[in-house]
Formats: C-alpha cells, structure tokens, sequence
C-alpha cells in the first residue's frame, strides 16, 4: 500500500486561537456550534467540518464570518475525513474545550492554541487522515525558578487563579 505523509502549515491570525478535532456525524457542525455559544456567548468563531462520506464537504457554522471562510478553507486544504477547525476571537479554547470535548460525536481534540501550528497528513489511495499536529516550537531548556514564579504571577494576573 502506498502513503504519502504532508506536512501543512495552518494560517493562524494575530489575536485568533484555532482548536483542531475528528468527530463522526454530519449534525457535528451544530452541536460544535451549540456547546461554543452555550459555554462562552461572546466568542467570535468559525467551525469548519469535513465530510467523509455522502457529498463530502466542508459544513460550516460560526457567527463571525471572517472566522467561518478561514475555518472552511484550512479544513479544504487539510481535506482529512471527519476534522474539524474552529478558530476563535475574543476567548480562548479553555473557555470552550470542555463543552466541544462533551459533544457526542467528537471523538477527538488535536490541538487548541494560539501558536504557529502544522498540520501531518497521510494520504492513501481511500483518502486523507490527521496523523498529529506540530502545536508552536521544541522546548529550549527546563524552567528555573525564577520563570516558575513568572508563570505563577502571570496566571494570577489574567485572573485564572487565585492571588
């Protein structure tokens, strides 16, 4: 059996988070829908889903539509069976994961980052499928303590934890 493996690189503006999931239904692009907006009602988004069976396209919903073209185009150009894209703006993933992860179709979460991201597809003669994700860069070195007590005061600071 012959494979090709790509790797592509996810467009990702200033300011815009992108989560990157497999689910398995084609209702999968309203309930996505359901959990963002009943999780966090002010969040801007696009949610792109690619089909992988019956007309095979890209569903998409959102309530920017900036966010929507951008999410149908990287799921085209992703073109894996059953993934889909959500970017975000004016919220992070954080304020949405646990509700996308309680979707019942969705069976998986790659990813969910405002860092350069790359998508590894493999391609075979039946079609394409999300291997992984490269989320950001490799790890330079291991925190001292000085960047244990920076972080700290950076998650006290954006109000995540307790001062």
């Amino acid at each position: 059996m012959n494979f090709k493996i790509e790797v592509i690189q996810l467009p990702l503006p200033e300011g815009v988070n992108i989560i990157i999931g497999q689910s398995h239904f084609i209702k999968s692009t309203e309930d996505i829908y359901e959990a963002i907006v009943n999780s966090c009602p002010s969040i801007k988004f696009g949610l792109g889903f690619c089909e992988a069976s019956g007309d095979r396209l890209v569903r998409c919903e959102g309530n920017d539509e900036e966010l929507k073209k951008l999410a149908a185009e990287t799921c085209l150009k992703i073109g894996a069976g059953h993934i889909f894209v959500i970017y975000l703006k004016g919220g992070w993933p954080i304020n949405v994961l646990n509700a996308l992860k309680n979707v019942p179709e969705v069976t998986r979460v790659f990813a969910a980052t405002a860092n350069p991201i790359q998508a590894i597809v493999i391609e075979t003669e039946q079609g394409r499928g999300l291997l992984g994700v490269v989320d950001g860069y490799k790890p330079v070195g291991i925190e001292s303590e000085e960047k244990v007590r920076e972080r700290r005061e950076f998650l006290r600071k954006i109000g995540y934890k307790l001062k």
